[in-house]
């Protein structure tokens, strides 16, 4: 009887490597290349739609390091623009591009969205009433706070004229897709794992995405998606903003890591925040700068001779070796700049005396921009918080640097005592500034840089 049952057992051994090995050579592989799941988000808009930006071996900064000279400049190549990102979500990975258009109000598709968090007054004293208790209000959040913002990639679609040919249905509208990585628990997760490995390389996970419109919905839209125009707040300044929270998935609060309730608002084109304070004057300027979700001016420029003078001075350690340009999020990263005046030819820091800038094509006959050469009013500089100590592959951040050593040798600007100085605030001027669609222009990696001309620069807080 005994030999019976373990040739029974040797059987039923043999039977379940069978179904295993049958699973493995047949099943599983056609699992992997049609997952009994509906497309992603990414894979359905590329069916009729083209992402903008450069692929990373395109990249204005691919190079890592440009070589100094003993004067503290860039030797990287002759005075151009670098590199241009624009940051569709506030906080968010950015998007390279080789060319933009430029609006009133900065680059297009830049900070259209950011994520704010509902919180409740605290702390609050002992005679406080219950209605004062009880009010919520909603405030913007960056990787100040939440640092694994920095690692939510965000993607932005077009739509391709060649793949809609032919299709009745086709949109003409322009997409938002971000994404954050996350695993289900249980035997679904398993399964998502092994397909975002098999199907993505070895070092993917898996993602949720959200899509997001780049366009300010219509009014039927709101109304039925249940979105609402609430108050927040971006640094000082109250906003009333359109709250699209109804888009957005429960795993991303807990990914990161924001206890509050959590919402994602849509700058509203007609509510824009005037910038006053080291802006042009609506009289000097045409028009009255504006902005959307950016801190505080249209544009950031950040001058790459700068941060590698500052790269110099930063202690490094096993968190940071290398002073990665991204930390300071600019949209325009340029390498030197050559003056029409009698000064020298942008060593570190002397963009800070920059008043006016002009991008010129560098050969007119290879833009693809409408010719013109943009002018831009160097505002003020740009005063950092500890947003930088992130890395903005990781999202892990630094305890100190570089936000001490841009205390201690940045602090340069008699309006921002205490507080580092790296790249300067822009806002564009304009040729045109009739209603009629004449303010905007464009910029093109490989532009020339000259300086219109120099001054003083004060800080002027709120």
């Amino acid at each position: 009887m005994t030999a019976a049952l373990r040739s029974s057992s040797g059987v039923d051994a043999g039977g379940i490597l069978l179904v295993v090995a049958t699973i493995l050579v047949f099943i599983l592989p056609a699992l992997i290349y049609f997952p009994p799941m509906l497309p992603s988000k990414t894979e359905a808009l590329l069916q009729t739609h083209t992402p903008i930006g450069l692929h990373p071996s395109r990249s204005g900064l691919r190079s890592g390091r440009a070589k100094r000279t003993s004067a503290g400049k860039d030797s990287a190549g002759p005075a151009k623009l670098r590199s241009l990102w624009v940051y569709p979500i506030k906080s968010c990975k950015g998007i390279e591009v080789s060319r933009s258009k430029v609006l009133s109000t900065g680059l297009e598709f830049d900070r259209l969205y950011t994520f704010c968090q509902l919180k409740s007054p605290f702390p609050v004293g002992v005679n406080t009433s219950d209605a004062e208790k009880s009010q919520h209000k909603w405030e913007f959040i960056t990787q100040r706070q939440f640092p694994l913002l920095a690692t939510i990639e965000v993607d932005l679609f077009v739509p391709d004229v060649a793949k809609t040919r032919g299709l009745e249905d086709a949109t003409g509208e322009s997409f938002i897709v971000f994404r954050f990585p996350w695993v289900e628990k249980g035997l679904f997760g398993t399964f998502q794992w092994l397909v975002a490995k098999l199907g993505r390389g070895w070092h993917a996970l898996p993602e949720k995405e959200v899509l997001l419109p780049v366009s300010f919905p219509a009014q039927e839209e709101i109304d039925a998606r249940g979105y609402t125009f609430e108050d927040m707040s971006i640094w000082r300044d109250p906003v009333t903003a359109l709250n699209m929270e109804a888009e957005l998935p429960r795993e991303l609060r807990l990914y990161l890591g924001v206890s509050n309730r959590l919402g994602i608002f849509r700058i509203d084109p007609a509510r824009f925040r005037p910038v006053y304070r080291c802006a042009p004057k609506e009289y000097d300027a045409g028009y009255q700068p504006c902005i959307g979700f950016q801190d505080a001016y249209p544009l950031h420029l950040l001058n790459l001779a700068s941060v590698r003078d500052l790269e110099t001075i930063v202690a490094k350690d096993e968190q940071l070796q290398h002073l990665d340009p991204r930390r300071f999020r600019a949209n325009i990263i340029t390498n030197n700049a050559v003056s029409t005046l009698p000064v020298d030819d942008a060593p570190a820091y002397n963009e800070e005396t920059w008043k006016a800038i002009r991008f010129h094509p560098v050969d007119p006959s290879t833009t693809t921009g409408n010719g013109d050469s943009p002018r831009f009013h160097v505002s003020c500089r740009t005063v950092r918080c500890k947003l930088p100590n992130v890395d903005q592959d990781t999202g892990l951040r630094h305890p100190v640097e570089p936000d001490r050593s841009l205390r201690k040798f940045r602090n340069v600007d008699p309006g921002a005592k205490h507080n580092g100085c790296l790249g300067m605030q822009l806002t564009p001027l304009f040729d045109e500034t009739s209603e009629s669609g004449g303010m905007e222009t464009w910029l093109e990696v490989g532009m020339g840089v000259d300086v219109l001309s120099t001054g003083e620069h004060v800080y002027i807080a709120y």
